[in-house]
């Protein structure tokens, strides 16, 4: 789960680390009441899940509150279209109006899990204020790590070797890692799976501020963490992964291809995407029923594809081990029983209780594209996308 820049600075602030001053406004009236509570230049900054916001004009400098008036005025109530997002764009609703700061220099720092070491991992960097893959491209020896033990957290020495590399003052050593060891403990306390700050900034006045921040949270952590997951913003998400969401389907990605795609499993899931591509497809969605062997799981997935109008197949790939085949079949039954599904269908299914599910599909009497091997669907789903489209 994503939030916004500035419920992403208010957790910051709660664990200790400096942000520049400033508040969100949602109206024309707030942000031109938050820029008079300001003094100096101030910025104004678009609240969208996504990067690039600079270039695409969703960050402007102001230097009154009258100024900060028109250019929210101007932002609020439109869409937002940078290279993060799709061609729509997505909704500004709200604009966060701040201080701006004299930079000397651009640092970067994050956290996240290192999934080969199993480990948290603090990343820092004294070339800020670019996408730390490209530092790490073209300037690798510029970038710093260091492995947190959950168990014990970020240790001094590890925090202060790391604030060195960042070639700061003597005066600012102590604040630099204060704020890798808060960032950490905000990392571990709110479940997140990413906690960057890019950039730090090192302010010509020697304060070191949060001038931009990113945070993302673990979904599977979201049953614990009910102050984090009410800072969701749906308006900011796909439609289609909101439904699913709100139907119970948790593992749905809305993809740029025109298949839809019903797996059981996270593995299968992804190799499905894979061989539709190798078979010259593309799939629309990634979609994992799980192993809840309830029919209504696979109509509720059926109901998501077919309100996606990019779609036009469905390829259901079933390999049964604790899910049963026969389950899933009594619900491909029962989706076109309660839905117009207008798109072709090729089904196929393996594992357990397949001789039933055959059985349930066979006297279905359902117009359906039959597949007996994973290569086999796949091109058939391909070849079934092209026709109907």
């Amino acid at each position: 789960m994503k939030v916004h820049e500035y419920q992403a600075k208010e957790l910051l602030a709660e664990f200790g680390v400096p942000i520049p001053r400033g508040g969100v406004a949602r109206s024309v009236a707030e942000a031109k009441k938050i820029a008079a509570g300001l003094t100096g230049r101030l910025v104004v900054k678009a609240q969208v899940h996504a990067g690039g916001r600079g270039k695409a004009g969703g960050i402007q400098l102001v230097s009154s509150p009258d100024e900060a008036e028109q250019v929210a005025r101007r932002m609020l109530g439109t869409r937002l279209v940078t290279h993060q997002t799709s061609p729509q764009g997505v909704p500004v609703n709200s604009v966060l109006v701040a201080e701006a700061v004299d930079i000397e220099r651009e640092l970067y720092l994050g956290i996240v899990i290192d999934t080969v070491a199993g480990l948290p991992v603090v990343i820092a960097s004294e070339a800020g204020g670019m996408d730390i893959e490209e530092i790490a491209r073209t300037s690798p020896e510029k970038i710093l790590k260091a492995y947190i033990d959950p168990g014990v957290g970020v240790r001094p020495y590890q925090a202060r070797r790391l604030a060195y590399g960042l070639n700061l003052d003597k005066t600012q050593m102590k604040t630099a890692s204060d704020i890798i060891s808060n960032l950490y403990k905000l990392f571990q306390a709110k479940d997140c799976s990413l906690a960057e700050i890019n950039p730090l900034a090192v302010a010509t006045d020697g304060r070191l501020l949060a001038v931009d921040a990113k945070l993302n949270f673990d979904d599977n952590a979201s049953y614990c963490q009910p102050e984090v997951t009410a800072l969701r913003d749906t308006e900011q998400e796909d439609p289609l992964e909101v439904e699913a969401k709100e139907r119970g389907i948790e593992n749905y990605v809305k993809l740029d291809g025109d298949i839809g795609c019903i797996v059981n499993g996270a593995g299968l899931a992804m190799a499905v995407l894979d061989l539709l591509k190798q078979e010259g497809g593309n799939a629309a969605n990634f979609l994992d029923i799980g192993t809840l062997n309830n029919p209504d799981r696979v109509v509720e997935a059926f109901a998501i594809l077919t309100s996606d109008p990019a779609v036009k197949a469905v390829l259901v790939n079933i390999f049964g081990g604790m899910a049963r085949v026969d389950v899933i079949a009594e619900g491909i039954v029962a989706a076109s029983k309660q839905m117009e599904i207008k798109v072709p269908v090729v089904v196929r299914l393996a594992g357990t209780n397949v001789e039933e599910g055959e059985r349930i599909l066979n006297e279905s009497g359902l117009d359906l594209i039959r597949a007996y091997s994973f290569q086999e669907a796949a091109h058939k789903a391909v070849e079934a996308a092209k026709k109907s489209s």
